[in-house]
């Protein structure tokens, strides 16, 4: 599709994803929904400078064609989902970029029942933006739409996550970095409530720091949070807290696939992992699987992307799935990826199991891996170039049963990841390396 990609309209705001664009898709689903009565709709941001503009557009597109908008105002992703599902919404819109740089931002669409949008229905929304003639008519006299303030649609959310908990957090030392995001309006109001001693970075968002050498996809500064203050878990959000990237008491990463590991194992001792099965993507590690094996779990892969983690729980009845980046979803609670939530359930394995979590993750062992993103001018082109092909076949080959290579195009950007797992970093390097090097060969990569 020409805007929808694996994320929503996702781009630099002003530049791929402007003012028009949020008006027309507020147009047509205000229309769209509101053919047969008059449609509700829940809009939520993250706490980027151009998301209030976004929001203005949305609300003016979707109220000019008859909708009543509920604002949530800054509020995680998986809550505009929760919101939606529980209190019979026709859709959501999450205004967001995830762990993008504040300069860019997206509109993810969420249906009435929690999930992605249908695909069906973002091709009708393309194809309206790229009409040249408005064909949707406009609302008038009292069937013009009005906004809403509905932040109490948020603190229900925040209700919710609370009541999951099963055991107090009483005098556990817990450190969050909330990205300068979405979640520093919700996940510190939980742990404190819950009993826990919580020491939070990332909470001063000005509209350009969102993700800014914070959260999850900067786990480093968690890390040296976690050993300065003694602290015995931590958890690091991205911009819209859909995903949750963890540090155990010893100041290591837990990285989803951990993550996974540790609520599978955990799930399965109860009689709670619905059909044996943790879902898991391709890009998954090496070392989990042999974990996985060693326990006695079963395993699926699907391609990258929680929308296709959700689709292939929802169609065989698995109750846990997620991918390494730290979307983890728990269909027993939620319909998408839910970084408090995530927290929230490692912290039950942590107080149940009575164990720090650097003695749970024990039996997991991590093969090394390294992703690099190379911006190429086609992406397939680039993928299926026949002398790439030929690469890496070659490091394939040269790996055997002890590593692996994966090459995929990125579904929100310009580039190609190549990874390589392998026993050892310089293995790692050296063959990633030999399949780049044929990128910038053969004339894909640009600047």
């Amino acid at each position: 599709m020409k805007y929808f990609g694996t994320d929503g309209f996702r781009g630099e705001a002003n530049v791929d994803l402007n003012v028009v664009h949020a008006y027309k898709v507020g147009r047509f689903l205000g229309w769209y929904y509101g053919q047969e009565h008059k449609a509700r709709i829940v809009i939520g941001k993250d706490t980027r400078r151009s998301s209030y503009m976004f929001e203005d557009a949305l609300s003016s597109g979707l109220t000019a064609s008859g909708a009543d908008v509920y604002l949530l105002h800054v509020t995680p992703t998986p809550s505009v989902s929760y919101v939606v599902r529980t209190e019979q919404f026709d859709c959501g819109i999450m205004i967001s970029a995830s762990h993008n740089p504040y300069y860019d931002n997206g509109l993810k669409v969420i249906n009435g029942n929690g999930h992605k949008l249908e695909a069906e229905v973002e091709e009708k929304i393309e194809t309206y933006i790229d009409s040249p003639e408005d064909t949707i008519p406009f609302a008038t006299r009292e069937k013009i739409g009005r906004t809403v303030d509905y932040a109490i649609g948020r603190h229900r959310y925040i209700g919710y996550l609370m009541s999951l908990a099963t055991r107090s957090f009483k005098n556990v030392r817990v450190g969050l970095d909330c990205a300068n995001g979405s979640s520093y309006s919700v996940a510190k109001g939980v742990f404190d409530a819950l009993g826990a001693k919580t020491y939070a970075i990332g909470m001063e968002p000005d509209g350009t720091n969102i993700n800014d050498n914070c959260g999850s996809t900067h786990i480093e500064n968690l890390q040296k949070f976690v050993i300065d203050n003694d602290l015995d878990i931590g958890f690091a959000y991205d911009g819209d807290a859909d995903r949750c990237l963890a540090v155990d008491d010893k100041g290591q990463v837990i990285d989803g696939d951990c993550i996974l590991y540790l609520c599978g194992c955990y799930l399965k001792d109860k009689g709670e992992l619905n059909n044996n099965t943790v879902v898991t993507t391709i890009m998954s590690n090496l070392g989990l699987y042999k974990a996985f094996d060693k326990v006695g779990i079963s395993y699926e892969k699907t391609s990258v992307g929680d929308k296709y983690v959700n689709a292939n729980m929802m169609q065989y009845g698995h109750s846990l799935g997620g991918e390494q980046s730290g979307h983890i979803i728990f269909s027993k609670y939620a319909v998408t990826g839910d970084g408090v939530l995530t927290s929230l359930m490692l912290m039950e394995v942590m107080l149940e199991k009575k164990q720090k979590l650097s003695e749970l993750r024990k039996g997991l062992t991590i093969y090394p891996q390294l992703l690099k993103n190379v911006r190429v001018g086609d992406k397939p082109a680039a993928k299926n170039d026949p002398d790439v092909v030929a690469a890496t076949e070659e490091v394939a080959k040269a790996l055997g049963q002890n590593g692996r290579i994966l090459i995929r195009e990125s579904g929100t950007e310009p580039v190609i990841r190549v990874m390589v797992e392998a026993e050892t970093e310089a293995l790692c390097e050296k063959y990633v390396d030999q399949v780049v090097r044929v990128l910038y060969k053969k004339g894909h990569v640009i600047p």
